[in-house]
C-alpha cells in the first residue's frame, strides 16, 4: 500500500503573487485618493471665492462701495482674507472662508502662488488702489487666489476675481 502525502496550503509563489497584486491595487487607490483630495480642495477654493464675491456684491448694493482695504502699491500685496478683515460684509456673510492651507500643484506658497486669498479694493476700472479717504467710494476689487489644477473653466495657478468675473493670471493694475 502506497501512502500519499497531501500538503494543504499555498505555495510561496502563490503568496508572493497575491501580495504583489494587493500592493499594486493599494498604490492605485492611494494615488486616486490624493487626486480626489486635490480636486476637492480646488473646488472648495473656487466656491469660497464665489461666496466672497457674492458677499462683496451684496455689500456693494447696500453701501454703493466695495469694502475698503489698505491701499498698496501692487494688488499682489493686498490684505489676506480671513479673520476680522471683512467686518464690513458681516451682514452678508457671517464667516469669511479661508483657503485650504495645503500646497497643490502650482500653489506651493511661493510669491504669486500663495495658499491664501488676497483682497484689494480698487477704483471702478481696476487701475489703482481705492483710497482710504472717508466719503470716497470703491468701485472695484481684486481677489487673488491659486488653484493647484484646472477646475472647470478656471485654469491652474494664480487667478484673479474681479467684480466682472474670474480671469486667469495674477491680479494686476490695468
Amino acid at each position: 500500500m502506497k501512502l500519499q502525502k497531501y500538503v494543504k496550503g499555498f505555495t510561496l509563489i502563490e503568496l508572493l503573487v497575491v501580495i504583489a497584486i494587493i500592493g499594486v491595487l493599494s498604490t492605485l487607490a492611494v494615488v486616486s485618493l490624493n487626486s480626489a483630495r486635490e480636486k476637492s480642495r480646488n473646488t472648495s477654493r473656487v466656491s469660497n471665492i464665489k461666496q466672497i464675491q457674492n458677499a462683496l456684491e451684496m455689500d456693494f448694493n447696500d453701501n454703493s462701495s466695495y469694502l475698503k482695504s489698505a491701499a498698496k502699491q501692487d494688488p499682489f500685496e493686498g490684505t489676506i482674507v480671513g479673520g476680522n478683515l471683512v467686518k464690513g460684509i458681516g451682514s452678508a456673510m457671517s464667516t469669511i472662508p479661508t483657503a485650504p492651507n495645503v500646497g497643490d500643484g502650482s500653489c506651493d506658497g511661493t510669491a504669486g502662488n500663495e495658499k491664501t486669498y488676497i483682497y484689494q479694493s480698487t477704483n471702478s476700472d481696476n487701475t489703482a488702489a481705492c483710497p482710504l479717504v472717508a466719503g470716497e467710494s470703491c468701485g472695484g476689487y481684486l481677489l487673488q487666489f491659486c488653484l493647484g489644477s484646472d477646475t472647470g473653466t478656471i485654469t491652474a495657478g494664480t487667478n484673479c476675481a474681479k467684480q466682472s468675473g474670474i480671469v486667469p493670471g495674477p491680479c494686476t493694475w490695468k
